[in-house]
């Protein structure tokens, strides 16, 4: 359910930049979400075709784009995606890892019509 209020602050930022902008409407907002993150994509577009009713930002397009998971071993420096969620290092087995990406969240860009 964190999605309605993910989608809710992602409306009040595309709105907020809208009219800053002196447009009238948003027609495209470009979100950037790692492969860790529990957002669920068809959950933010569901409640943004909701929540965006009414507003400039009505039938604006989503577009998602997931990043994968990379991982860094302390141990033995290795660089690596895990396969089938298995975050110990595959070199080394060492479970003293650090995530370098995959837990992304942010709207990246949006696009607005002036008049």
């Amino acid at each position: 359910m964190h999605e309605l209020t993910i989608t809710e602050s992602l409306l009040e930022i595309a709105l907020r930049h809208a009219r800053e902008a002196g447009a009238t409407k948003i027609t495209d907002l470009y979100l950037v979400i790692g492969q860790l993150s529990s957002v669920v994509d068809e959950s933010v577009q569901f409640y943004w075709d909701i929540i965006a009713k009414d507003t400039p930002a009505e039938g604006a397009l989503l577009h998602f784009q997931r990043i994968p998971t990379e991982i860094i071993c302390l141990n033995c420096n290795n660089q690596y995606k895990p396969v089938d969620n298995q975050m110990a290092c595959p070199r080394c087995d060492s479970i003293s890892i650090k995530i370098i990406s995959g837990e992304e969240f942010f709207l990246e860009a949006i696009n607005v019509e002036t008049d």
